[in-house]
């Protein structure tokens, strides 16, 4: 019913910045939080930030000085600026939709940040 299609992730050198972006589409309406997880290989996904409708936002304390999240509830997307990147913050990086009890994932798109 919904599609998440996730775009931005590459290569990138230890302190640079990328911009993720994931559009939603399909069967939206109402209130929702949009968010993005991050997973590596033999790890749980775990989540690097989410946002509300009301800009309300939830960042995980490994990432909250370093990046932001935003939405445009107009075109329904969902943004995750990174800055100062780490090694650690490598991984694939999912954007996720939680309406109601029905939660959504996009196919995830690489982050990759090289020392």
């Amino acid at each position: 019913q919904v599609q998440l299609v996730e775009s931005g992730g590459g290569l990138v050198q230890a302190g640079g910045s990328l911009r993720l972006s994931c559009a939603a589409s399909g069967s939206i309406f109402g209130l929702y939080i949009m968010g993005w997880y991050r997973q590596v290989p033999g790890e749980q996904r775990e989540l690097v930030g989410q946002i509300t409708s009301g800009d309300t936002t939830n960042y995980a304390d490994s990432v909250k000085c370093r990046f932001t999240i935003s939405r445009d509830n107009t075109q329904k997307k969902v943004y995750l600026q990174m800055n100062r990147l780490k090694p650690e913050d490598t991984g694939v990086d999912y954007c996720n939709l939680v309406r109601n009890i029905q939660r959504y994932w996009g196919q995830g798109t690489q982050v990759t940040v090289s020392s």
